[in-house]
């Protein structure tokens, strides 16, 4: 068995996130991806730099493919995102070509060559925008009857948590923002269309450049809601930095989505706003910091709203 070299950024959030049981991940890392490599036929080459939740490494299958394998803690995400994948088929995303959802192993399709959104953006955020609105078509899939995804709803849900810390009263975030945010999800959900599988995570950074279509979707968190939500993630990311840029962006932005995926202008501004605050509070119960700027986008939402 080779050593192999674990990034300092992983190994720390494996520790900090998991206690012993990641430090005894940890541990194994090295005999679980000799077990993989076996198992699955693959050559797995060092690590891509950065990595924080999962080891993520380029691989070659036995053809000489190259492919990408995805080991993370075994739990409810390597289960979605497998079963997300399976159901998505590689329409509009890179191909699953195996997965073990009881041991949190992933074999992906290597998108090459694999320029994110994140370039393109700041040259032409019109034309990324546009490439995402794409992607988002082609993957969407009606859910199945009987599935063990999430749903946005419970996603939702998040902030009563943060009402839970803060005693009912919601602490640093802004109190009507947040209940603005909780007025809206209970408020899009009574109306929701039909439930989509949704990406559930469709930044920049996950949208890629590729061969076999020219721009593919990688790492899926795999979530049920309709397709309005999704829009979300994208209008969070890659933002400018001051108030009036982002507030130019966005509304350009929600314009261009909307005539893009045919939803009401008005309802993606309801679901980004109320996504906004819950994914600040997200990143407050996280790590206690680098919420501020995501409420902002908030306040400039609800400001489009009026």
């Amino acid at each position: 068995m080779q050593p192999i070299h674990i990034p300092p950024s992983l190994a720390r959030t494996m520790r900090e996130m998991y206690g012993a049981e990641g430090e005894a991940w940890l541990r194994d890392l090295p005999a679980l991806l000799d077990a993989y490599a076996r198992r699955w036929s693959i050559t797995i080459l060092p690590p891509f730099p950065n990595l924080v939740y999962n080891y993520v490494a380029p691989a070659l299958t036995a053809d000489g493919a190259p492919a990408v394998f995805k080991l993370g803690m075994p739990d409810g995400e390597a289960r979605d995102q497998i079963a997300a994948l399976r159901i998505f088929d590689g329409r509009g995303i890179a191909r699953l070509l195996a997965g073990d959802a009881e041991g949190g192993a992933l074999l992906i399709e290597r998108l090459l060559p694999g320029t994110s959104l994140v370039q393109l953006a700041p040259e032409d955020d019109e034309a990324a925008t546009a490439i995402a609105a794409e992607v988002m078509r082609a993957l969407w899939r009606p859910a199945p009857a009987e599935h063990t995804f999430p749903t946005t709803e419970e996603w939702a849900d998040g902030l009563a948590r943060l009402r839970a810390e803060f005693g009912g009263e919601t602490g640093p975030f802004d109190a009507r923002l947040v209940e603005r945010a909780e007025r809206l999800f209970a408020e899009l959900h009574a109306s929701a269309g039909a439930p989509m599988l949704l990406h559930g995570d469709l930044h920049h950074d996950n949208i890629l450049s590729a061969e076999r279509e020219p721009w593919l979707a990688i790492d899926p968190k795999g979530v049920v809601g309709e397709p309005a939500f999704e829009v979300g993630a994208l209008l969070r990311n890659q933002l400018p930095t001051t108030e009036a840029e982002i507030r130019r962006i966005t509304e350009r932005r929600v314009s261009q989505l909307s005539e893009a995926l045919g939803i009401e202008r008005e309802r993606i501004l309801g679901w980004n706003l109320a996504q906004a605050v819950l994914s600040a509070w997200w990143s407050y119960e996280d790590h206690g910091h680098g919420w501020e700027e995501t409420m902002l986008l908030a306040q400039i939402t609800d400001d489009l709203m009026r």
